[in-house]
Parts: structure tokens; sequence; C-alpha cells
């Protein structure tokens, strides 16, 4: 039987002539070759010009755009808004420095946006606008940790839709170079709920496993999570919860303690209501605990306040 091989332009199945071969046709090869040559053609075409802007003292708009990373109306609105110089040497040319452009840079490395909450700025006629109050721990000169968007994504495997719906949602402090976004690494940790050491713990639970161990809803694992700081991370969009935390809260160890009952169990032995059996543990002080969606009554007491229930005769 002969091998074969799969074309590397076409993707058709063909058998080579020689071990070398990597093109069912002369034609494949061919267009190959070409869309080859235009990519290197189109790399220097790129380059070139970036590399001839180096060796400019003076640039126009579009070309400052062009070593910026950016488009020429925001190098106007750089100059419009006295952040960046230029010299207006007619009324159609203006011509900016590049030591200009750099001493821009270095003046303003980041622009850090503390996140606050949402709030109408236009003020009431009837009511004074409060100032804001200082946020205690943190000082105007912090400097932050910045993750770009590809760091986001491998790091804490998320999708790109969801880090920039959760950027815009949470107000996470951001800063764009080079056509790139960079985001607050603390911001992020605290966003995703990373403030605790994950790599600690070796036991993570889906939504749908939570539910079939301990019985729980996914409305109520979020809100039960989120209650009780209990650590989650996302994976491509699925949450993952600690089962270490949630079993320590839950106490599901307690079901096979002898010394507690279910309220089932005691409906069941003293032919009673659940509602009978609740309001008499509220009045008597019978102590009970609650594990998952069942109520756990402590025996002894139960013993003990029916004896007394059936010595007044009721």
């Amino acid at each position: 039987m002969r091998t074969t091989r799969k074309c590397e332009f076409c993707g058709k199945t063909f058998v080579p002539r020689s071990g070398m071969q990597r093109y069912c046709s002369e034609s494949c090869q061919a267009e190959a070759k070409r869309i080859r040559k235009k990519r290197q053609q189109d790399l220097i075409n790129g380059i070139e010009p970036i590399m001839e802007l180096q060796c400019q003292e003076y640039l126009t708009f579009s070309k400052a755009a062009v070593l910026m990373g950016c488009t020429r109306q925001y190098v106007y609105k750089l100059v419009a808004n006295g952040k960046l110089k230029a010299s207006r040497l007619s009324s159609r040319m203006a011509l900016v420095r590049k030591s200009d452009i750099e001493r821009m840079f270095e003046a303003n490395p980041y622009k850090r946006v503390i996140p606050f909450g949402r709030t109408n700025n236009k003020p009431s006629a009837k009511k004074k606008p409060k100032e804001q109050a200082p946020i205690e721990g943190k000082e105007d000169n912090e400097v932050l940790d910045y993750y770009s968007g590809e760091e986001v994504m491998a790091l804490y495997k998320v999708k790109r839709s969801w880090l920039y719906t959760s950027a815009k949602r949470n107000q996470i402090p951001m800063c764009r170079i080079a056509g790139k976004n960079y985001y607050s690494k603390r911001h992020v940790e605290d966003c995703l709920g990373l403030t605790v050491d994950t790599s600690t713990i070796t036991e993570w639970l889906t939504t749908n496993e939570v539910f079939e161990e301990f019985g729980m809803k996914p409305t109520a694992i979020r809100a039960y999570a989120y209650r009780h700081h209990i650590p989650t991370k996302k994976e491509y969009g699925i949450t993952y919860y600690s089962k270490t935390h949630i079993a320590e809260l839950r106490q599901m160890d307690m079901l096979a303690d002898e010394r507690y009952c279910t309220v089932d169990d005691v409906s069941e032995k003293y032919g009673l209501s659940k509602a009978n059996i609740h309001h008499i543990a509220k009045v008597h002080g019978i102590e009970k605990i609650k594990v998952g969606v069942k109520n756990l009554l402590l025996i002894a007491d139960v013993e003990r306040v029916m004896a007394e229930r059936a010595a007044k005769g009721l």
C-alpha cells in the first residue's frame, strides 16, 4: 500500500512521487509560492515606512499616527487637548517633533482610573452634590500592574467577549498602547474572585456536580458562594467551586452522626406534621442543625420534649 499525503495548499489527499513533495499539483505549488511572496512583500511594505520614520525628526500628522499606532484623528485630538505639541507652518501644513511624542509618553506612562459606582453626574436643583469620599487604603500615587488582553485570556482561561464585558461592567482600569488593551492585574483578580490562593485547592466542582453532591440549585450555589466567600474560578465560561470549602460549610458528615435525626424521622415516629415539629423545636429550644436542605434535631432533646408532652397529655 502506497503512502498518501495531504496537500498543504488545497488539502486534498495525493500519492507523493518523492518524500519532499508537499503539493498535489504544480498549480497548487505555484499558487502557494505566490501567496508566500505576497505575504513577505506585505511585511516589508509595512515595516519600511516605520523604519524610515525612525530617522525623521519632524513628522506630519499621518506619519505620527503610523509611528504611534493610532489614527490621524486621534493625533488631532491629542494636539487639540494640549497633550502633544505641534507647529503649524501654513493653513494646510502642521508638523510634530518625534521628541515631543516621546516626551508625551514619558510624562503619561499609564492613565489610571479608580473604579467607582456609577452615579448621576447631573446635580439636582434641590440637593447639592455630595463630595466623593476618598477610598481608605488607596493613594492617588498608586502604581498598578497591567496584563495584556492575551495574557488575561491565557492565564485565567476566559473568552475575549467575557473580558470586554466584565471590564466595562466592573470598570477595570485599562490603557491602550499600540492598538492593544492592558488591564489592571489587581482589579482583574478581584473580578474573578482570585484574592484567595487557588493553587492550594486541588478539588473543584462544576455547578452540576455541586447539585448532584449537595443538592443545591444553580441560583442557590451562586448566592451561597458569594455570601460565604467560597473560592471560585472560571475557565472558558465554566465556573468551578472549591469542594473542600463547600463540604466544610454544608457539614455533610453530620448526616452519619447517630446523635441527630431528621425531621422526617421525628414525623414518622411521633405522627406529627413537619410544621408542628418546627414549632415545638423553636418553643422548647431543641438543638437544630441545617445540613443542605435537611434539618437535623438532637435526639436527646427530642426525646426529652416528647416525654414532657406525654406527661402533660399532649
